[in-house]
């Protein structure tokens, strides 16, 4: 299985707890690590772990594109994409569900579908990508007062699973050497540890076992 050391990492909406440990589980392997997020003086303290950052507002295309071409031209390569941008809204039953809550909420698929596409080339290109969203058991049973938040979480999961069937679809090679992983939670408080060690262990994983999977927490 390959080897997590020298590769370079980006985990986006890295100042949130589970960002902040996956960032830590991915340094100590000897992995290269590059923390985004939107606030600068949140990124301060993941710099002061002697990591890289970037200030990105993931729900721009063009602020997302211009922070690939960066970490490219720094690193030459990418070989994974950890995506932690998310939120809640919700109460109310379904007449409770806004349009001004579920817009909140689709920031995160937007996000999604930007840095999926800019990192694309990158992950095709490495010997051994991984890349992974936390998704929610909400996608399986849904409340109607969450109905906002479950559509997002499922819309998230169809275009990870997109993104596996295009890994498979593209591979150069008969072994495939990239994967696309959908991490599902209940509620992610308390297991930021444990989804830093799972994404950690993907890379111990033969890539075409785990590709389009749905790992529970």
């Amino acid at each position: 299985m390959p080897e997590l050391a020298g590769r370079v990492v980006v985990v986006s909406g890295a100042t949130s707890a589970s960002g902040r440990a996956a960032a830590g589980a991915l340094v100590a392997t000897g992995a290269r690590v590059i923390a985004v997020g939107r606030d600068a003086t949140k990124l301060a303290v993941l710099r002061q772990r002697h990591l890289t950052t970037e200030v990105c507002d993931l729900t721009d295309e063009a602020d997302v594109a211009r922070l690939a071409e960066r970490v490219h031209d720094a690193h030459g390569r990418v070989d994974g994409v950890l995506h932690l941008v998310g939120g809640w809204r919700g109460g109310g039953g379904l007449a409770g569900q806004s349009d001004a809550d579920y817009r909140f909420l689709e920031r995160a698929l937007t996000a999604l579908r930007h840095v999926s596409r800019a990192f694309d080339d990158d992950l095709r290109a490495s010997d051994a990508a991984r890349t992974a969203i936390v998704s929610s058991t909400a996608v399986d049973r849904p409340l109607a007062g969450g109905a906002n938040y479950a559509a997002i979480k499922a819309a998230s999961e169809a275009w990870m699973r997109a993104v596996a069937q295009g890994f498979a679809k593209n591979a150069r090679e008969p072994a495939l050497r990239a994967a696309s992983v959908i991490f599902r939670v209940k509620a992610l408080d308390g297991l930021e540890n444990a989804l830093a060690d799972a994404f950690v262990h993907l890379w111990h994983q033969d890539a075409a076992t785990v590709n389009g999977t749905v790992i529970a927490l």
